[in-house]
């Protein structure tokens, strides 16, 4: 018996060293290195918009918030985005947004024209430090930052998007933000609560100043740095920022009238500094901002674009509720804004008070309803129409398609 046993396991343990002999110079699968083209993603948004109805003023409008507003404005496609972007290595990600709605003239629609191109490059393991390079938003004021897929009003305040039109332009940004507070950033837009996107706790970099798309016209660049911290209290969600930029605008000759004063150099001082502060719509949300600094505008007086003090700033108040898959968002903004545009015409003078209200209705999340009721007195002058003061109201719906 002691015979059979033994032999059993002598067996047995001849097996299993025969076995794991086997195993160890069995060669292993190696998995096919993933191709860059496969960590690429595709997604964006097309809004489209009408502007006319119960309007009470024809000469009424914005030129930097949408150019169908007043006379002659119908059915308007305002963006049209397809948006590629992957994270195409550990440490480096990669984003680029065309709009195939863009203006070319004020006669010619729908020409393709370039809104984002930049690649992130990571410096730690975690992504917490890095550098944003290329064409992309400039870190000034929440809104600004704010996707307009995301924002409530259909457009942004003047007092604030007035500093850098388009949002937007060419140079390099260091960002910094612990892994945690990135994931909230992420989670604030992913969940609806319109969130501005990850542009960092710290924001600080270096941009020619002429705005996206253009040729930088001196050799000084703007500078620019922002800070801001999102804070959970119990159920709701705060934040906080502070931002300024500084720089030297030169005025472009093709946004001259003929006959305007201006300075020999065309180079004016374009400053601000900002405050915001959100409480994210849980279900009770507020966005406010106020901005103050110095920039070119018209003088109506002198005839001449001068560098003059600037300030405005908004509030949006809303209320988000969900009822089974739709989620209906009613909302009201109030805006002041007084200074120039530097981007118009002759830096034409500003001073808006403007009244809006309006509700947002997502019947899905690849389709959305809203209607604005607007009440706007606006003055803005240039060298053509030196005295251009225009009040009214007017509803507008936008029909905004998401993928």
């Amino acid at each position: 018996m002691r015979a059979i046993l033994a032999a059993l396991l002598f067996l047995s343990i001849t097996a299993t060293a025969q076995n794991t002999t086997t195993d160890s110079i069995k060669p292993k699968e190696n998995k096919p290195e993933k191709k860059w083209f496969e960590s690429i993603s595709v997604r964006g948004y097309m809004q489209l918009r009408y502007n006319r109805l119960l309007e009470t003023n024809n000469d009424l409008g914005c030129e930097q918030c949408d150019k169908s507003w007043g006379g002659n404005g119908g059915f308007f496609i305002r963006r049209m985005r397809i948006i590629f972007f992957g994270q195409l290595s550990k440490q480096v990600y990669f984003y680029v947004q065309p709009d195939f709605a863009s203006a070319a003239s004020t006669d010619k629609q729908h020409f393709a024209q370039l809104r984002d191109a930049y690649i992130d490059v990571g410096l730690d393991s975690k992504n917490e430090f890095r550098f944003r390079i290329g064409q992309s938003k400039v870190p000034y004021g929440f809104e600004n930052m704010q996707s307009s897929q995301n924002r409530l009003p259909l457009d942004r305040a003047d007092a604030t998007n007035s500093g850098v039109a388009n949002e937007r332009d060419l140079g390099i940004f260091f960002y910094w933000a612990p892994s945690h507070i990135r994931t909230l950033y992420s989670e604030l837009v992913r969940s609806g609560l319109k969130g501005s996107g990850d542009y960092g706790v710290i924001g600080v970099g270096a941009y020619n100043g002429q705005t996206a798309n253009q040729y930088d016209l001196n050799n000084d660049n703007h500078v620019a740095a922002r800070i801001s911290y999102p804070v959970k209290i119990k159920n709701q969600i705060i934040e906080g920022s502070v931002q300024a930029y500084n720089g030297k605008f030169i005025l472009p000759k093709s946004n001259l009238s003929s006959g305007v004063k201006y300075k020999s150099d065309l180079s004016y001082t374009d400053q601000r500094a900002a405050v915001s502060f959100v409480l994210y719509p849980k279900p009770f949300g507020v966005l406010a901002e106020y901005n103050m600094g110095k920039g070119p505008e018209y003088n109506s007086v002198t005839d001449s674009i001068e560098t003059k003090d600037l300030t405005g700033g908004f509030i949006t108040l809303c209320y988000m509720t969900r009822i089974k898959s739709h989620v209906i968002t009613p909302f009201v903004r109030m805006q002041y804004y007084s200074g120039g545009k530097k981007h118009e015409r002759d830096a034409r003078s500003y001073s808006v008070n403007d009244s809006e209200l309006g509700i947002e209705w997502q019947a899905s999340k690849n389709f959305e309803l809203t209607a604005m009721y607007t009440i706007s007195n606006r003055r803005y002058e240039d060298h053509l129409l030196p005295s251009n003061k225009q009040d009214g109201s007017l509803l507008r719906l936008q029909a905004q398609l998401n993928f």
